[in-house]
């Protein structure tokens, strides 16, 4: 696999070596040493999630204060923009986000570490999500921050509004949430 660091560093795209033929393709999609290696550090996920959404959901931007998560995400169908947002405020990237398109065509991956919000938009029909956490969900700990905080500036790649949750409709702006040390 490929690990590239992007605009905020800790924020990882992976790509898989896919092979492939007439008869289709094959890709190893993890594999813990490798992953290990690009992140610098040894990782243990305990949980894995899929969710599927229509075009135009927009799930987040979502983090937890306590029981952090990391988050090693793909998608295996449809196609979403991955963002992750940076809520270390002892980080020169504090307030600031990245985000990469997530497809089943181009296989890619996004390592969201801890100290970070996630969230993504669908931009397909549908999109199969998939994630692996490095803690388990703890709703008493979960926050969310506005999908368009101005203060955040996200270039999220849609017009008009998404569809969102009640939790994410009331999310809260960044000056106001829990941040990380």
């Amino acid at each position: 696999m490929k690990a590239t660091p992007l605009a905020i560093p800790d924020v990882l795209l992976i790509e898989p070596k896919v092979f492939g033929d007439a008869r289709g393709y094959f890709y190893e999609s993890f594999n813990q040493a490798a992953f290990d290696a690009a992140v610098g550090r040894k990782v243990a996920f305990v949980q894995d999630n899929h969710s599927r959404s229509a075009r135009h959901v927009l799930r987040g931007l979502h983090y937890q204060i306590q029981q952090t998560q990391g988050k090693l995400v793909r998608v295996i169908e449809g196609e979403v923009f991955d963002v992750a947002v940076d809520l270390r405020q002892s980080s020169p990237t504090f307030g600031k986000w990245v985000g990469a398109i997530l497809s089943a065509e181009n296989r890619h991956q996004l390592w969201v570490p801890e100290g970070f919000a996630h969230g993504f938009v669908v931009l397909s029909d549908y999109a199969s999500f998939l994630y692996k956490t490095t803690d388990y969900y703890a709703p008493e700990h979960e926050r969310c921050i506005k999908w368009d905080d101005p203060s955040i500036g996200i270039e999220w790649p849609f017009e008009g509004e998404p569809m969102l949750s009640s939790k994410d409709r009331a999310g809260g702006s960044l000056k106001d949430a829990d941040l990380f040390d």
